[in-house]
């Protein structure tokens, strides 16, 4: 018996780029429906591994018993710290410990959160901030976008090329140029040292249920939010568990914040 229910599937949009054989779409009209929301949030996407806390324990990509890989040794450590506090919150966010197919100079924590659910809820993004400053993370860096997804939801241009304009004025470039800069945590390939980054996540700002709305997806995946991913973006292999390698955090100080000394 599962003690946390797993995060949802997340779809992608037809525009992204970095999809891998079990991935999904976003159906027809999804810009659409999206554009009708009263305001969307679109985060930085990180390149991390996606972990739960909750009042049972720390989990990752399963959600039966608290994970005990090696690289979520931190978190472990920080949730005997918070796990009282909890109650019936999870806390969903990008552990960074491990290094995946981005390294990051400028990390402030090993955790980001980007969702907190409350039994079957996802809270609003004024509550996720909320609940992260509660318990001292930064939450996934948010771009600062001035002008709404409808305003260029047109009868004359097709819904890809609508959510691409949107991106492209308040990016100031498009979203393939912007992967290949260094995001708002100075990202780079670990192999190259070319700056990059993963992509973008664009949700409702209000609470939701996972499935509901006008969307057609199917009862385990979002319809509230959708991701856009840079092309061939997994550089990692099998062999990643036997050769995974630590990221640091830019003030170390706060590794002792997370119960770890090890840097």
């Amino acid at each position: 018996m599962s003690l946390s229910k797993k995060y949802n599937r997340s779809l992608h949009a037809k525009i992204s780029l970095g999809t891998t054989s079990d991935d999904r779409f976003m159906p027809d009209g999804y810009v659409t429906a999206f554009s009708k929301m009263s305001k969307l949030i679109v985060t930085e996407k990180l390149d991390g591994q996606n972990n739960c806390f909750n009042k049972h324990g720390v989990f990752a990509k399963s959600h039966t018993a608290p994970t005990q890989h090696p690289w979520d040794q931190p978190l472990r450590s920080r949730w005997e710290l918070i796990k009282n506090d909890l109650k019936d919150l999870e806390i969903f966010g990008e552990n960074m410990y491990g290094i995946h197919s981005i390294a990051y100079h400028d990390l402030e924590s090993f955790f980001y959160v980007f969702a907190v659910r409350e039994n079957d809820t996802w809270l609003s993004w004024e509550e996720v901030k909320f609940y992260a400053a509660m318990l001292d993370f930064p939450t996934v860096p948010v771009c600062d976008f001035k002008t709404e997804l409808k305003e260029y939801c047109v009868p004359t241009i097709s819904e890809d090329k609508a959510l691409e304009n949107w991106l492209t004025s308040n990016l100031g470039m498009t979203w393939l140029e912007s992967v290949n800069t260094s995001g708002m945590l100075g990202g780079y390939d670990p192999i190259s040292n070319n700056a990059c980054s993963e992509g973008f996540v664009i949700r409702n700002s209000e609470s939701f249920k996972t499935n509901e709305g006008e969307i057609d997806v199917a009862p385990n995946e979002f319809n509230n939010l959708f991701k856009l991913v840079r092309a061939a973006h997994v550089k990692t292999d099998v062999h990643w568990t036997k050769t995974w390698k630590a990221a640091s955090l830019k003030d170390y100080a706060k590794y002792k914040w997370f119960g770890y000394e090890h840097r």
